[in-house]
């Protein structure tokens, strides 16, 4: 059992556990949201690819063309997650997922792979050092700090949209663009919210709900990503704490 993985398919897909959140057995907004967005990407060829086991197991991957990031290439995959944490990590779990991810791209003819990396290992980004291991290269950079990594097959490389690069908003209040994706992002998004109400705190939360907004972003994202007076600050999911932090520092 610990050895099977399995797709999320249309027909498992309300059944199975979403493997990115296995803390709560009640019913969490955040997974619904999840399940709904996974349902309609695995129609684009959207890979959910995960342990069958309650674990934290599991890539996700999509063709960059219907990737929901500000990144351009033809025929790449686009990794979005690729996570195997406690007690599962060092059994040769991550191994297995990116190989399979590697392999279903040269079945399919695809002329490499690629992710969201930075120059410094960032939360909630996927572990560069691991994929550079099989011969992923930085092959972009933005001014703010972020790389694009890909492992090509035949010398093309893809690359962050010219929107991607700026870096930079007019509006100067605290502004987070989100997918629901991720499945944390409602909750976050939900107490964020609550909190610069109470606080008055001017804040702008902008729903990235269509591939043309995601293409068209003015910053690396993965699911998220927050400015705060007109400059990007970063892509790793906040909470709370987080923005008092940053609003306290800036």
């Amino acid at each position: 059992m610990k050895n099977e993985f399995i797709n999320l398919a249309p027909e498992n897909i309300h059944n199975e556990h979403l493997c990115c959140i296995i803390r709560t057995k009640t019913n969490h907004p955040g997974i619904e949201n999840k399940r709904q967005w996974l349902a309609e990407r695995l129609k684009e060829g959207h890979v959910f690819r995960k342990l069958n086991e309650k674990a934290t197991v599991f890539i996700e991957y999509a063709p960059l063309e219907t990737a929901w990031v500000p990144i351009s290439g033809n025929n790449y995959y686009y990794i979005y997650c690729l996570w195997v944490l406690g007690e599962y990590r060092g059994k040769g779990y991550g191994k297995q997922l990116l190989e399979y991810c590697i392999e279903d791209a040269k079945k399919h003819g695809k002329s490499g792979i690629c992710m969201l990396g930075a120059d410094k290992q960032k939360a909630w980004l996927s572990d560069q050092s691991f994929v550079k291991k099989y011969d992923f290269k930085v092959v972009d950079k933005t001014n703010s700090g972020y790389e694009l990594l890909a492992l090509s097959f035949d010398g093309s490389v893809p690359s962050f949209n010219e929107n991607a690069k700026k870096s930079t908003i007019d509006h100067q209040e605290l502004t987070i663009f989100y997918s629901m994706q991720c499945p944390y992002i409602e909750q976050n998004i939900q107490k964020i919210r609550q909190y610069c109400e109470t606080e008055k705190i001017p804040v702008t939360l902008n729903q990235v709900d269509s591939l043309q907004k995601a293409k068209d972003l003015p910053c690396p994202f993965n699911n998220w990503a927050v400015f705060y007076e007109g400059s990007f600050k970063t892509v790793n999911l906040m909470d709370v704490n987080a923005v008092k932090k940053l609003l306290k520092k800036i």
